[in-house]
């Protein structure tokens, strides 16, 4: 694996950890901007809208430069947006901010996995993008706790100084590791990318995303209420079973990745169903405590770390461009926004137990729009070419650019 790849994940450990960082900072946030704890958690939300919205505009602006030129850019661009949340002196500044922080943080995502693609063959592209999204397990496991911790003891603005500084780290490492790239997968035009893009099949491939993404954070969005007032835990155990569950998905994203470059089809049926069952279990079962932590783990082992075969999937359909791959990160955040968002509306009239069930349907729905797929797949193996010895996979591929390379035939999962 490319060094370069893991340094690429430093960089979005960093925005992920932005990303959560007024989440945990939420009180100290309020009383240093004279805002409400409501008007605080709209920060989230725009931070959220200008990943969906900002990203794939932002990134089809990167599209005429080279790689690493508009990987720097990217980095400037998150930089700017830490150092102005952390010297914003009221709440317009900080909204600011966050939008401009949310924009470059999608973009780099995009452009980020991309490059990864770009540096290996095309069978190990999976494995390089589990790889690189370990950086989004990891702001997760241990970049949200840090900046807490930090927010805590040394100020809000603290925190948000510590990711800037953890972002030019990581700008000059890339800076110093990553080769020279004319364009990723070879001659990436605007026209060709929004070709892509306008696929309608595409658009379902990238609606499976949204529905994967969005259960598993219909129940991890309230999954501190329901640990403690349905399960029944001391809220001092919370964290504990919140790193437990970090890192489940650790060992999920590196297992996925493994299967997702061959399987990825079979991966994604596999961990939708399983996604269901654990979030089903955990509904009916919240209230009793071993069966809650293991459908908790469950959730954790298959739930984001489908991403690896997802991405897969998504690049097979249309491209590994920069802006395929970041209209991929808007409805991967649209499936956050539905999950949460619907989730709270559930809380209040069915419980805390309706956002359990919720993402059990939406991971139900996520299997249904595999079906084109499965069935395309069946037909392959039924056909008369196949029983004559001809490979399934053969023909069956999308026309995408190798890396470093022209294009050429991949097979799909």
């Amino acid at each position: 694996m490319p060094k370069v790849v893991h340094l690429l994940a430093l960089g979005i450990f960093a925005m992920v950890t932005s990303e959560f960082v007024v989440a945990g900072l939420m009180p100290q946030m309020a009383a240093g901007l004279r805002a409400t704890i409501p008007e605080i958690g709209y920060l989230i939300t725009a931070f959220a809208a200008a990943m969906a919205v900002g990203g794939p505009l932002l990134t089809v602006l990167m599209l005429r430069l080279r790689p690493k030129p508009a990987l720097m850019t990217l980095f400037a661009v998150f930089l700017a947006g830490n150092v102005l949340a952390a010297t914003a002196t009221d709440y317009g500044v900080m909204l600011a901010a966050r939008v401009v922080t949310g924009a470059a943080s999608q973009a780099f995502f995009g452009v980020a996995i991309s490059v990864t693609s770009a540096l290996v063959e095309e069978r190990l592209r999976g494995r390089a993008t589990a790889t690189v999204l370990n950086g989004l397990m990891f702001g997760t496991l241990l970049g949200l706790p840090l900046a807490t911790f930090t927010g805590e003891h040394l100020g809000w603005r603290a925190a948000f100084w510590g990711i800037a500084v953890l972002t030019v780290v990581a700008a000059a490492s890339t800076f110093a590791g990553m080769p020279r790239l004319d364009h990723v997968n070879g001659d990436t035009t605007v026209r060709a990318e929004l070709r892509a893009v306008a696929r309608p099949r595409l658009w379902l491939v990238l609606s499976t995303s949204t529905f994967v993404i969005g259960a598993t954070f219909a129940a991890f969005s309230y999954v501190n209420p329901v640990l403690t007032e349905v399960t029944g835990f001391d809220p001092r155990a919370v964290p504990l079973l919140l790193a437990a569950y970090g890192v489940a998905t650790l060992v999920g994203n590196h297992v996925v990745g493994r299967f997702a470059d061959r399987h990825a089809l079979p991966t994604l049926v596999t961990g939708l169903g399983l996604n269901a069952a654990f979030l089903t279990g955990f509904a009916l079962l919240a209230h009793v405590p071993p069966v809650a932590v293991v459908c908790l783990l469950g959730i954790g082992l298959v739930g984001v770390t489908m991403n690896p075969a997802l991405v897969t999937r998504v690049q097979r359909t249309g491209t590994a461009g920069p802006l395929v791959n970041t209209v991929h990160g808007s409805f991967i955040t649209l499936g956050i926004i539905i999950g949460s968002w619907l989730g709270g509306l559930l809380i209040t009239d069915h419980g805390l137990r309706a956002p359990l069930w919720l993402g059990a349907g939406l991971a139900l729905v996520g299997l249904l729009t595999l079906i084109p797929d499965l069935r395309r797949r069946a037909g392959v193996n039924r056909s008369p070419r196949n029983l004559h010895g001809i490979s399934p996979r053969a023909g069956q591929g999308s026309v995408h650019p190798g890396p470093g390379g022209p294009a050429r035939r991949g097979g799909r999962s």
